[in-house]
């Protein structure tokens, strides 16, 4: 693990948005404040449940769920990482947000509640962490009380444009032998990151055993001027702490010297260009 991403807290609040100019980080945290609007809309939390957020990160939606409930129910704020809830925790203690809530250090594959004992679970960018999707997703229908609604976020990673198609074939060395590589790495199915999209989404929900619900697509594009910094960052930071970074997943396939001269062949032809990056997104909701 990199110096740049010691724990979940730092690499939140600070790693994954490292490669952003300032406008891109303001535009990046209101869209994740939207994106948290339409989780929280979505889950239909109403006073008096009980509602767990899964991986709760920063507690960008546990909090906007305590103040749905406004003072009643109970909110779960529930995480793997230790780091995540002690941060949740002092935003508590130092602001005194009202209304009841708890922590929880658990798994999303193994969360340590009874059967049908929460009312809404929610969530945002977890499964993309986690290799084997149906495990959690099943777990979430266990702990879901009849009539329990799930509602979601998570980024189709697999959809990102990818490099190769951002650069001018005739300036990248090697063009066609990085463009198989990162084919190869961006479908992986060993591979947290890569190994979904929509329709395996709908299957593991359908195979948990949820009785309604709807699966809908955002279609992500942003638009920026790119300078060498930036290509520098999208290299070196992993997407999670302990994950390989861009460069590291390049590596298993030339040697360090190519992918050196990869990045330079990337700068020469990108820095100062504007582009236009694409990916897809995931809302979706489903009923116990």
């Amino acid at each position: 693990m990199g110096e740049t991403c010691k724990n979940w807290t730092e690499w939140l609040s600070k790693t994954r948005f490292a490669s952003l100019t300032e406008e891109q980080r303001t535009q990046t945290l209101n869209w994740l404040q939207l994106v948290a609007d339409i989780i929280i809309n979505s889950a239909r939390i109403k006073e008096g449940d009980t509602v767990i957020d899964i991986g709760t990160g920063t507690g960008l939606l546990a909090f906007k769920a305590l103040e749905k409930l406004n003072g009643t129910g109970t909110v779960i704020f529930s995480d793997k990482f230790q780091d995540c809830l002690d941060s949740c925790q002092e935003f508590i203690t130092s602001t005194k947000v009202s209304g009841n809530y708890k922590m929880l250090l658990s798994p999303a594959d193994k969360i340590d509640l009874p059967d049908e004992s929460v009312d809404k679970a929610i969530m945002r960018s977890v499964l993309v962490h986690i290799v084997n999707k149906q495990s959690s997703i099943s777990e979430i229908y266990r702990i879901l009380k009849k009539g329990g609604r799930f509602s979601f976020f998570e980024p189709v990673i697999r959809s990102n444009t990818r490099y190769w198609e951002l650069v001018r074939p005739e300036n990248i060395k090697n063009f066609e032998a990085f463009k198989e590589a990162e084919n190869s790495f961006m479908t992986d199915f060993e591979d947290s990151l890569c190994n979904f999209d929509e329709n395996s989404i709908a299957e593991n929900l359908d195979k948990a055993g949820f009785a309604d619900g709807e699966i809908n697509l955002d279609n992500v594009e942003s638009k920026y001027i790119v300078s060498a910094p930036m290509i520098d960052e999208w290299f070196n930071n992993p997407p999670a702490p302990g994950r390989p970074t861009i460069k590291e997943r390049f590596l298993r396939y030339f040697s360090a010297e190519d992918v050196n001269e990869y990045i330079k062949d990337l700068k020469r032809d990108l820095t100062g260009r504007e582009i236009t990056v694409r990916t897809k997104a995931i809302f979706a909701y489903a009923v116990k």
